[in-house]
């Protein structure tokens, strides 16, 4: 089986979406400059939600799973020192878990690898019910009592969505600008509400290990 091998070694893919809420007042500076000009308020507290609509690590399915993610920063992005966390959805068997955790903690390597370099403390990983729902234009993503986070896209002319594309950014080359409608986080002793901050939404194509 693919899990007896090495971490790191293992061919993996991940298509999807990926939503993410952040305490910036206006759209994520980091999308643009890479990690190189600082959050709007100086730090970075976000939580994500990804959903897996098709993929694999090894030989393990991965499909029709979520994934939450809690992330702070205490300044810019690309200077590292982040603390972590990721919910796997509690439908996921024993190796697709383990699969979920080596991609999100950047041990996998690939797109997700630089989580290894950037990531000072890994909170840890734990099962949730993670729910990812989609109504309308607006995202949902709920785990448990932890997070309980909606976006929707910021509407330009003509009431299309303002989407960022061709770019460097890690998620991803097209982002869209997005706010959230609700984002609130309750986990690992913070208290954070982000409602009608800064919000991402972003079609994966993720894959590893190279």
């Amino acid at each position: 089986m693919a899990l007896d091998a090495a971490t790191g070694t293992v061919p993996w893919t991940i298509k999807g979406e990926l939503i993410l809420n952040c305490n910036c007042t206006v759209f994520c500076p980091c999308v643009v400059s890479l990690g190189k000009h600082p959050p709007t308020e100086g730090h970075c507290q976000a939580w994500a939600g990804v959903r897996i609509d098709a993929g694999e690590y090894g030989g393990v399915d991965l499909s029709g799973l979520n994934v939450g993610l809690f992330l702070e920063i205490p300044g810019n992005m690309g200077r590292g020192n982040w603390k972590a966390a990721a919910y796997i959805d509690d439908r996921a068997s024993d190796d697709a878990y383990d699969a979920l955790v080596a991609i999100f903690s950047g041990a996998a390597r690939g797109t997700t690898g630089l989580f290894s370099m950037l990531v000072g403390e890994f909170l840890g990983a734990e099962r949730a019910p993670v729910t990812f729902e989609t109504e309308g234009k607006e995202r949902r993503l709920m785990v448990g009592k932890k997070i309980q986070g909606a976006v929707v896209p910021v509407e330009g002319k003509d009431g299309k969505e303002i989407v960022v594309t061709n770019t460097e950014y890690w998620m991803g080359p097209d982002i869209t600008v997005a706010t959230a409608t609700k984002g609130r986080v309750r986990a690992f002793g913070r208290v954070w509400d982000f409602d009608g901050r800064s919000a991402e939404i972003c079609q994966i194509d993720w894959h590893g290990p190279k």
